[in-house]
């Protein structure tokens, strides 16, 4: 089996940018006030975040700039809730913003950011850590992935609410965010006991999809692609259109059960309905 590693993503966020600007430039005025995936957050809210995200990454990774106290713990409770205050309070003051000025300020900001992506020493360590994946370190080529799921999936979240949402499920933007992703699979399985060489079978459908594999080894269990082990334990088949909500905790349980087609020992496919690629 070939280890399954984290995609070069810093390429594709201008092209991500493109598309963003592309959509909402096409909204009417109906369209920004439509409620999205997003719990309580309209297509402007989740605008805004994007926005938010990008600035705040500039102030405080760029320049050092922390405003305000931090989370009460490094405990992931507390800053799951520091991060929500966030970024409620700056969609609560970006309402004061017009479409044309938040589209000007994202077109703005978008090539600085991307900039600032570039100069990080891939290998260096990140200045947070990639929490959903396990990780008590990460190295920065991780952390700009996980930037780009992020944008990716807020995005998504705007284009499926005003039906606009294939151009991110290409193979070349959507693939990206699965790969990166399902690195969350292996902290995700930790506490699933399993003898050694059981192997786990992960397939997202369509064309952007892919296929991905878990290996249970006496280290634990271990992501890759190209399983040539013989029969899996399990098969998990996640339909692409609703993939990325499910890693993303906005593919209800109910609906979920309905779309995910499960073959195997329910130890080893019930985890796959929690799992949880983003902070929340």
């Amino acid at each position: 089996m070939t280890p399954a590693s984290i995609p070069d993503t810093l390429p594709l966020f201008p092209e991500l940018d493109r598309l963003l600007l592309e959509v909402l430039r096409s909204l009417s005025a109906a369209d920004w006030a439509r409620p999205t995936l997003a719990p309580a957050w309209t297509v402007r809210d989740v605008a805004l975040h994007l926005l938010d995200g990008s600035l705040r990454s500039l102030s405080m990774l760029r320049d050092g700039h922390f405003a305000g106290p931090g989370p009460a713990s490094g405990e992931y409770p507390d800053v799951v809730r520091y991060l929500n205050e966030l970024n409620n309070s700056w969609v609560q003051v970006g309402q004061r913003l017009s479409p044309a000025v938040l589209i000007g300020l994202l077109e703005g900001v978008g090539p600085e950011y991307n900039a600032f992506l570039a100069s990080l020493d891939p290998a260096a360590p990140a200045m947070f850590a990639v929490a959903w994946a396990g990780e008590a370190q990460s190295t920065n080529h991780f952390h700009v992935a996980r930037e780009y799921t992020e944008k990716w999936h807020h995005q998504q979240q705007i284009r499926q609410a005003v039906g606009q949402g294939p151009p991110l499920l290409s193979p070349q933007l959507y693939r990206p965010f699965l790969a990166t992703s399902l690195q969350a699979l292996p902290h995700h399985y930790r506490a699933v006991a399993a003898p050694k060489g059981t192997a786990v079978r992960f397939h997202v459908t369509g064309e952007g999809g892919d296929t991905w594999f878990l290996l249970r080894t006496a280290a634990g269990w271990v992501l890759g692609q190209n399983y040539t082990g013989g029969p899996v334990a399990a098969d998990i088949k996640l339909p692409g259109e609703v993939a990325w909500r499910l890693l993303t905790k906005s593919l209800p349980l109910a609906e979920a059960k309905t779309r995910l087609v499960l073959r195997g020992p329910e130890l080893l496919t019930a985890p796959v309905y929690s799992l949880l690629t983003v902070m929340a």
